[in-house]
């Protein structure tokens, strides 16, 4: 009835935490932790591939938890991307009514942007460059099947040692419609220092403009090797945006319906705004250009990923035919209140995609 029991399981312990999976995956090292269980690198014996195995931990502890993880592997199930870090297997090694464990196995990866950009390692104008042209590559792609990732930072940004970008962490993501309203827009969305205007001041919609902010602050992160937006709590967030672009005209605020959010900008001291060339100093005439196309206020006058794969920072790498749009859309909205055992059905369907 079930391939998976016939499988050969191997058990190991990392960093005190038993995995019990697949006897082809031999484990190689521990590489992180988190509240959402613990990671290791292994090895594939069947083809010699080293990956990265993710063990999540009491996956119904938390409804939102168990929907997150759910909502990765659903997405990354059907997104196939050389920007977006590869779903290679999931293992559930008890039965469908008791497990408590789920393990995903993804490509490896040496490390990612955060790590990069706090070491010392020097980045040149082309690192800076071929890293922004694969971010927009692979968002162009996540956009066109309806996919906004949400929750954008160099941390969720997976980097080789050939400088090669994947996108993950889609535990955040939605797909666009029309009207985002209610529990979609009430619960978290993006790191704050990611997070764009128009989610700080909590209007009730928003789009695909809320990743290319990200975008925008992830490409002055890596010009800067610091965050740009380092807020302590939203409203002081909000208030850093302001006090870099400068203060919002009437027709920057047009998107926001929320009073209470208008009279605080409205109550702050005026802001000049920053001076980009000394703020950036060295950095490209076009690179600055582009990145303040992206840190735009108001989203209605941000440009669009595709966009920015069009601006001449990035003529030298992108080919439109070699940028395809996806064929198809995604719907991975899951109803907030599904209930357990539905979930476990839903999981065990995605173990069965693998084994």
């Amino acid at each position: 009835m079930m391939r998976l029991n016939k499988k050969k399981n191997s058990s190991f312990r990392v960093e005190g935490s038993l995995f019990e999976i697949d006897a082809k995956y031999e484990p190689i090292d521990y590489i992180g932790k988190g509240s959402y269980g613990i990671v290791c690198s292994c090895i594939n014996k069947d083809n010699n591939q080293k990956v990265a195995i993710k063990k999540t931990i009491d996956v119904f502890s938390s409804q939102e938890d168990a929907l997150r993880n759910l909502r990765e592997l659903i997405i990354l199930r059907n997104i196939r991307h050389h920007n977006v870090v590869q779903l290679k297997d999931v293992m559930i090694t008890s039965s469908k009514s008791t497990f408590k464990e789920v393990y995903a196995v993804y490509e490896f990866m040496d490390s990612d942007l955060h790590r990069i950009i706090q070491s010392p390692q020097p980045l040149s104008p082309y690192h800076c460059q071929y890293f922004m042209f694969q971010l927009l590559e692979g968002l162009k792609y996540l956009h066109s099947t309806n996919i906004i990732h949400r929750d954008l930072k160099p941390a969720n940004l997976l980097i080789n040692a050939n400088c090669d970008m994947k996108i993950c962490d889609f535990g955040l993501a939605r797909t666009t419609r029309g009207d985002h309203s209610g529990e979609f827009m009430t619960e978290y969305v993006v790191t704050r220092w990611y997070r764009a205007p128009e989610l700080l001041v909590c209007s009730n919609s928003y789009d695909k403009s809320i990743d290319v902010w990200s975008v925008g602050c992830i490409f002055a992160e890596i010009l800067l090797r610091r965050p740009l937006f380092p807020g302590q709590n939203p409203l002081d967030q909000l208030k850093r945006v302001i006090d870099f672009l400068g203060t919002p005209t009437e027709s920057d605020l047009d998107f926001i319906n929320n009073s209470k959010a208008i009279k605080f900008i409205k109550g702050l001291p005026y802001a000049k705004g920053v001076c980009w060339k000394a703020m950036f100093p060295g950095v490209d005439s076009l690179a600055l250009d582009l990145l303040r196309r992206m840190l735009v206020f108001n989203p209605r006058k941000r440009i669009t990923i595709a966009e920015a794969l069009q601006h001449p920072y990035m003529s030298d790498l992108y080919e439109p035919e070699e940028c395809p749009r996806s064929q198809t859309t995604l719907d991975v909205d899951i109803d907030a209140y599904v209930g357990e055992t539905k979930l476990r059905d839903m999981f065990w369907r995605e173990m069965s995609f693998y084994n």
